[in-house]
């Protein structure tokens, strides 16, 4: 259920009141190359209360996109894999990329606490230092013959199966 929207707080009051509601994973971009996909990420990031949005590398988004969440979102940046793991280290990493997975997203294990998810290029996807660094490589089922889903979309199905298994059965 969405939140009365408090217009008339400060962004970081705003910030302030929501961060004892953020749930426990966290999205990671890496060059990702679609500006507006990456706007549209924070803004479903900010729909779940996702802990915090990482973008891997210096790739610009663009914030019309992520329509004013990005003020209510801890959105951090580090320079590339290395930074990444060094920031995430002792956190969980499921990298979503369909050819090397070996788990579906709808099959595997519960979710562990804290979980990064992390999500490559459209076009190139992700590193294959990144997918070594990974607990897990999942996969999002597809059924066309289109190879992948648009970044934004396949961000937005692994944090509704998330919400999905933490809410199961709730009302919000």
């Amino acid at each position: 259920m969405a939140l009365d929207p408090p217009l008339d707080l400060p962004a970081d009051a705003v910030r302030a009141e929501l961060a004892p509601l953020r749930n426990n994973f966290s999205v990671a971009l890496y060059a990702c190359q679609n500006a507006f996909a990456v706007g549209a990420i924070v803004r479903v990031a900010h729909s779940f209360l996702a802990r915090e949005i990482i973008l891997i590398g210096s790739d610009a988004y663009y914030e019309k996109a992520s329509m004013g969440m990005e003020k209510y979102e801890t959105v951090t940046r580090v320079a590339d894999e290395k930074a990444f793991a060094a920031y995430v280290s002792g956190r969980p990493i499921w990298a979503f990329e369909r050819e090397p997975a070996t788990k579906s997203l709808y099959s595997s294990d519960p979710f562990p606490p804290g979980v990064v998810f992390v999500f490559g290029s459209e076009r190139f996807g992700l590193p294959r230092e990144l997918l070594a660094m990974a607990d897990r490589v999942v996969a999002i089922p597809m059924y066309g013959v289109n190879n992948s889903f648009p970044v934004a979309i396949a961000a937005g199905i692994a944090m509704s199966e998330w919400a999905r298994r933490r809410y199961a059965g709730a009302l919000i």
